[in-house]
């Protein structure tokens, strides 16, 4: 046996769909080695496999696992207390591949409520808590509605934490942090309430341009001063999207010069009389996005619709839960609008009733059935499959959906494309005379190889070619003795014939 073939046969087991627990447990082995931690870290895991990984003596197991985003993150909870800071990090941070999925799994509250009241950063000492909480800001794993949640927190440092997020807050909750029994949440809470105060903003702010001063000038409360100044500078662009500035500036902004500023507020909620003026602009984008306008009643639809227009059909933007949707009449209705945008808002909403998924499934806009296959548990497998063919920038996401199609493909074995061929080769409706196994690409060869409909005898000729083992030993109609004894060959370097096993 080689090297070689080891490798790809230990890889090859670690991704078997049929392979149970017993099997993957053995796999934690250290004498696994790189199989194990793609394994723990790239797909979901029973829970016997998960319990053996969270007390894994080895902490690069647990590191691997920290960062899989397959496995219910509640599963994960115990890593937040870890002995290894950078095990913890590593839940706090996700994965940080190219491959990240774009539907962010928010961690439980109770895993972000230990984050935030660590008094350490773990037993090793490696890494602080206040850099694992930098870890979790920048992962996208807190829920928008986490700080609201965390307002009337029994513990203080919630509380302290709630108090940064002011903006996010109702009047009721910051001002009851205003006095709060504990110092620290209101000198906090003190320190914060600035970004509502327009004369404490124009204190604080800089002279000269920065990033921290568009930040504020787009979502601060501003005084008069400070707006005539962003007038006179011609430096307006952040307060179009801001929703504190008086009606008298947003009509200004409504009839500037700057097409892209007309862009920007012509699907804000606040308009006035210019939102009829700016469904005839002569601009056409201005025109569309105006249209919009009347069917925009408040901020959270605002924003819903702010995520859609204007994407096109290639975005790839994580999907990740707002902290309040719109309700489900008004996607209801959007599912029915003339206005293509609309529809796509609703095409992206996951609670969308069955029969509005099956009349968006038949759009005339390609890019409503686009983001029906991509957002849509119901979407059906036609359209998973047409647009997996058409639209190369969804295929990774759209093969975590949980009704993507795996028959169906037959008619794609000569594509060009590999990707598209491997799903052919991968189907088991396949004709065995299609050649597949003989693909150029190691792709489609492993995914051909992979088919539950091969004949053992096939296999044990598949596990003995460099080119075709990892997707033999992956193939789910291999026994689960024949893997026993592939991993006995691996692990423990027994001399048995790799054959001798099915016997």
């Amino acid at each position: 046996m080689s090297d070689s073939l080891r490798e790809l046969w230990l890889r090859g087991i670690a991704f078997s769909t049929a392979a149970p627990a017993d099997v993957l447990i053995r796999l934690l082995d250290e004498a696994a080695g790189e199989a194990g931690l793609l394994m723990c870290e790239g797909r979901d895991l029973p829970d016997a496999v998960i319990d053996a990984a969270l007390r894994h003596p080895v902490e690069g197991i647990r590191r691997a696992l920290a960062r899989n985003l397959h496995v219910d993150p509640a599963r994960l909870a115990p890593l937040a207390s870890d002995p290894s800071g950078l095990v913890r990090a590593y839940l706090a941070g996700g994965t940080r591949t190219r491959f990240e999925p774009r539907r962010v799994r928010p961690l439980p509250d109770d895993v972000l409520v230990t984050f935030l009241t660590a008094q350490d950063g773990g037993e090793d000492g490696r890494i602080t808590a206040k850099e694992i909480v930098g870890e979790l800001w920048s992962s996208r794993r807190v829920p928008l509605s986490f700080p609201r949640d965390m307002a009337g927190h029994d513990h203080p440092a919630l509380r302290l934490y709630a108090a940064f997020q002011w903006q996010s807050l109702t009047a009721a909750q910051r001002n009851a942090l205003l006095d709060d029994p504990d110092p620290a949440v209101r000198k906090a809470a003190r320190e914060s309430s600035w970004v509502l105060d327009p004369e404490a903003v124009e204190a604080k702010l800089p002279s000269g341009g920065s990033r921290y001063t568009w930040f504020v000038l787009g979502t601060c409360a501003l005084s008069p001063a400070v707006v005539e100044r962003c007038f006179a500078d011609d430096e307006v662009y952040p307060l179009a999207r801001n929703r504190h500035i008086p009606a008298e500036a947003l009509a200004r902004l409504a009839r500037h010069r700057d097409a892209e500023i007309r862009r920007l507020v012509a699907t804000r909620p606040d308009l006035g009389p210019e939102a009829a003026e700016l469904r005839q602009d002569p601009d056409e984008d201005v025109r569309m996005r105006a249209r919009l306008q009347p069917s925009i009643r408040t901020w959270v639809e605002f924003e819903v619709v702010d995520r859609v227009v204007g994407h096109g059909l290639d975005c790839t933007c994580p999907i990740t839960q707002s902290a309040t949707e719109p309700s489900p009449d008004w996607y209801a209705a959007c599912a029915a609008s003339e206005e293509p945008v609309l529809r796509r808002v609703a095409a992206s909403w996951p609670g969308l009733p069955a029969e509005l998924v099956g009349t968006l499934a038949l759009d005339d806009d390609e890019e409503v059935r686009i983001r029906l296959a991509c957002h849509h548990p119901l979407a059906p497998p036609h359209l998973l499959l047409d647009v997996f063919v058409t639209r190369p920038a969804h295929r990774p996401h759209l093969l975590t959906m949980p009704a993507f199609p795996r028959t169906g493909w037959t008619h794609l074995i000569g594509h060009p494309e590999p990707e598209v061929r491997a799903l052919a080769a991968a189907d088991p409706t396949l004709p065995w005379n299609s050649g597949v196994l003989e693909d150029p690409d190691d792709e489609v060869r492993r995914a051909a190889a992979a088919n539950p409909t091969l004949t053992p005898e096939t296999l044990e000729t598949l596990l003995a070619d460099l080119r075709t083992a990892e997707g033999a030993a992956a193939n789910p109609s291999l026994p689960v003795p024949r893997m026993h004894a592939l991993l006995d060959h691996c692990l423990n370097g027994t001399a048995t014939p790799p054959t001798a096993a099915r016997r």
